[in-house]
């Protein structure tokens, strides 16, 4: 019996391997290969198979730049794509960093107000000149926004809907010195976006193609814009598990992808080790943030690891570990509730507890 059992799992491990077509930059392999343990990877398969809940959909591990784990679920596939929802703010935070190294962007010390012709647009605030892209990028403009307060002027139900949403957005207020105080509020990313495509001439989804999403050969994506060709940095980005992945796995090759340096290695530590703010009160499975990212440090299997994520409803997350100089990359519509962000937590201890 334990011998027709290995060989059952022989087999499933060979067919799982033998299925996944190869990607540019990305060879597949074995995970024991990488150090991963074969029964504790078959019994967290198993797990995740028979999981009641029918809203996973995808698990995909990235170590030392190979592929080592890719598992669809619930009739989902290595070329469906999904929305990631507010994850896609972290991604736009990659794609600044591709903005800085094309030289659209000096650095993150400039003011927000700098970008915007006072002529194009009159309403422009000026209380931008206060409020810096290291600011927007912590969640700590101080703007008169937030994603928990429909009040605010800035919370992204007064002008997610509109056809041009930019002139709106630029009129918003300070009310906290830049800065000091971390409130999560979309108007942030969104900003971002707003930079790179004043500057770009393009919108943030053409120029993300031109400079990331091409290099990283995405097969099929999508990222709402409105009729002027505004992208929604803030989130409502389509893509596949293994496309989402590839982007972690540009930060652990230090903003590299084959032989191209799409974003500047300084950019990627800094995006790796800057954190401000103790965030724990608002999102328990997080110790702080900076540069769009979750920072979190927990023990797995008796060992302290940090890493950095992207979080989106629904339960999409996108796990970054440096030390380990791997990416899990995990994708669900659980939409409007926690557990799925409890179960993702369950699944990143399964895949680092199989590591020997």
């Amino acid at each position: 019996m334990r011998l027709a059992l290995f060989c059952v799992s022989i087999l499933f491990s060979i067919t799982l391997f033998a299925q996944r077509p190869e990607v540019p930059n990305l060879p597949s392999i074995e995970p024991t290969e990488l150090g991963f343990n074969q029964d504790s990877i078959d019994q967290l398969y198993d797990r995740m198979e028979n999981m009641r809940d029918p809203n996973y959909l995808g698990l995909v591990v990235i170590k030392d730049q190979q592929l080592a784990i890719e598992w669809y679920f619930n009739t989902f596939w290595r070329t469906h794509i999904h929305d990631i929802r507010s994850a896609g703010k972290s991604i736009t935070a990659l794609i600044l960093g591709a903005a800085i190294q094309d030289g659209l962007v000096k650095d993150i010390e400039q003011d927000v107000y700098s970008f915007f012709p006072k002529e194009k647009y009159p309403g422009l605030h000026e209380d931008y000149k206060t409020v810096k892209i290291k600011d927007l990028l912590d969640m700590s403009s101080g703007l008169d926004a937030d994603s928990d307060d429909w009040e605010t002027p800035g919370n992204a139900g007064k002008w997610i809907t509109k056809d041009e949403w930019v002139r709106y957005i630029l009129t918003i207020p300070v009310v906290n010195e830049p800065g000091t105080r971390w409130v999560y509020a979309d108007i942030n990313a969104a900003l971002i976006g707003a930079i790179i495509e004043e500057k770009s001439g393009m919108s943030l989804r053409d120029y993300a193609q031109a400079k990331i999403f091409g290099p990283l050969d995405f097969q099929d994506y999508y990222w709402t814009t409105n009729k002027a060709n505004q992208t929604v940095a803030a989130g409502n980005f389509y893509l596949s598990t293994l496309d989402f992945a590839k982007l972690g796995a540009l930060i652990t090759s230090a903003g590299k992808w084959g032989e191209e340096q799409i974003i500047a290695e300084s950019y990627i530590e800094r995006l790796v080790e800057h954190q401000v703010f103790d965030i724990n009160d608002y999102n328990p499975l997080a110790d702080q943030y900076g540069m769009l990212w979750y920072k979190s440090t927990r023990e797995f299997d008796g060992e302290e690891m940090s890493y950095l994520w992207a979080s989106g409803n629904g339960g999409n997350h996108l796990v970054v570990i440096p030390k380990k100089k791997m990416v899990v990359a995990m994708t669900a519509y659980g939409y409007g509730q926690w557990y799925p962000h409890l179960r993702n937590y369950a699944i990143l201890e399964k895949v680092l507890n199989a590591l020997d």
